[in-house]
């Protein structure tokens, strides 16, 4: 997790992008801290988007009085993501986790070996028959 503040406005999460591992950094909670003032508090998301250029998307916008925190339900992002306090002072709990998978176990394709006929069978035999209903 991280604090933004009216200090400290901003936080980068980077990875080593030369280790052979896949990172997913997964936002859970963003939530208003002790100290924090009935104001306006928006948080942004700094990325890039698919032509390399960067983005900011806001994803929190949290007031003492009606919405002092929020649940983004695991809300993935690729690193490397910037946080940063758009409007408010804070402080803003920022809470989630990173998963690193290694990139060969990243694989989730069809096992190439099989045909398309012995796949059919074979998912044919993990399900279970149909019964008639007892009267």
């Amino acid at each position: 997790g991280c604090e933004l503040t009216a200090s400290t406005k901003s936080y980068t999460f980077q990875v080593d992008e030369q280790d052979d591992f896949e990172h997913v950094l997964s936002l859970s909670v963003v939530c208003l801290t002790d100290g924090a003032k009935d104001e306006c508090n928006v948080v942004e998301v700094v990325g890039r988007n698919h032509e390399n250029q960067e983005i900011a998307v806001p994803v929190a916008n949290l007031k003492l009085s009606c919405q002092p925190l929020l649940s983004l339900d695991n809300f993935k992002l690729q690193p490397p993501v910037t946080f940063r306090l758009a409007a408010g002072s804070g402080p803003v709990h920022l809470a989630g986790w990173h998963q690193i998978v290694h990139r060969e176990d990243a694989s989730f394709e069809e096992n190439d070996d099989l045909s398309e006929e012995e796949e059919e069978e074979e998912e044919e035999e993990e399900l279970a028959p149909i019964m008639p209903a007892k009267k």
